[in-house]
């Protein structure tokens, strides 16, 4: 075959298209893979500037880069390649990959340009790229999505972890409860059943000092168990929100002095209750109903762990800004690992032994003092006595 026949076979089938142009930027000649890529028949271009397939701002400067390669020799593309877009004939534009060759003859040069289409390639980076944002989008959904269940599970964590704490204390205070009123419950029944047997045997001989000394036994046992169920009843009110402090203004002194009188009728052998103020005066405006059931269990209390022939210190301090209470005794004190645990219900020390209590009495001082808005505190060393204090801002 002709080697120019050969050639013009390749050009003519070849799937790029291929622009022959002379120096002046002339078409000479055009494949059919350029002519069906710019829409053109080879007539229409033949012999027209090839601007004419170049969109603004290109289109004008088009003749201007070939002089400038004339006059200076400096390639911009020729040989180069780079990606350019086209004008077809119907105006749309369209991206392709453009390479330049330049070719010389004796008397004169062409430039041939290879042209392939990127219109796909590009459409398939856009959908690339779209899918891409798209997953993104996704992906950053998904991860807001997994750190709110990772934190939803979390707090779920925490709440069940509250949940078994609640549960755990729960049983705690239930296994003391069972404890301490198997143990408060029999103790004075079982002393009130045998005092009552010895009354009846005591009454048979005229035993008046014996009948006298059995039936103050079971008055004690009947006041425990009084105790202990108004504990319970306390308790109660308070779990069902049904006790609110009432404030009404009151003589703080003579209210004070009116329970030590009443507290040393149950003081034991020798035991002597001092009640003292302090403060220019005497006027103060709060539940005078539960400061009283906080006082009386402070002061029971201190009868209740000290001892025959002791003092029981109750003392009243009222200033402008604020009324302090001071219950102490040189009792039994309270040792150091059970301070923290000492206001928790069901609660009693380790030293406590056989003396009777329900571990109630704490809790509901604290829990009465602090719907007066107030606040009370301990210090005790064992055997060395034990302080209560109760402190209550004072409002006009």
């Amino acid at each position: 075959m002709d080697r120019s026949k050969f050639l013009d076979a390749i050009i003519e089938n070849a799937i790029d298209g291929i622009i022959t142009i002379d120096d002046k930027g002339i078409i000479e000649h055009l494949n059919p893979a350029a002519l069906e890529l710019f829409g053109y028949n080879r007539g229409e271009l033949v012999g027209k500037n090839v601007s004419v397939l170049m969109p603004e701002p290109h289109k004008s400067a088009h003749d201007g880069y070939l002089a400038n390669y004339e006059v200076t020799g400096r390639k911009n593309i020729i040989g180069v390649g780079r990606e350019v877009d086209g004008l077809r004939k119907d105006g749309s534009i369209f991206p392709f990959r453009l390479g330049v060759s330049e070719i010389k003859f004796s008397d004169r040069k062409i430039y041939t340009g290879f042209i392939h289409d990127l219109t796909k390639e590009r459409a398939n980076e856009e959908q690339i790229k779209s899918y891409t944002e798209k997953l993104e989008v996704k992906i950053k959904e998904r991860t807001q999505d997994l750190v709110k269940l990772v934190s939803e599970l979390e707090m779920a964590k925490e709440n069940m972890h509250a949940l078994f704490n609640k549960e755990k204390e729960l049983n705690q205070l239930k296994t003391r409860f069972v404890s301490m009123a198997s143990h408060e419950f029999r103790t004075p029944l079982s002393s009130m059943q045998l005092s009552a047997s010895l009354i009846d045997k005591y009454t048979s001989k005229n035993d008046v000092a014996s009948v006298e000394k059995h039936t103050l036994k079971i008055k004690n046992s009947i006041n425990n168990l009084t105790t202990i169920l108004n504990d319970f009843l306390s308790l109660e009110k308070l779990e069902a929100g049904k006790v609110e402090a009432s404030a009404l203004r009151f003589n703080v002194v003579s209210f004070a002095e009116e329970i030590a009188e009443e507290m040393q009728l149950m003081t034991k052998q020798n035991q002597h209750i001092i009640y003292e103020h302090t403060g220019t005066s005497a006027e103060v405006c709060l539940d005078a109903n539960l400061l009283r059931n906080c006082i009386i269990n402070l002061v029971s209390n201190s009868i209740k762990y000290s001892g025959e022939d002791t003092l029981i210190q109750f003392n009243t301090f009222l200033n402008s800004d604020e009324l302090k209470i001071e219950v102490s005794d040189n009792g039994i004190g309270i040792p150091e690992m059970d301070q923290s645990n000492l206001f928790e219900p069901f609660f009693r020390a380790h030293n406590t032994g056989d003396i009777p209590g329900t571990g109630l009495g704490l809790n509901i001082v604290k829990r009465y003092v602090g719907l007066m808005n107030g606040t009370v505190s301990c210090e005790s060393k064992l055997n060395s006595g034990t302080v209560f204090t109760l402190v209550f801002k004072i409002t006009e």
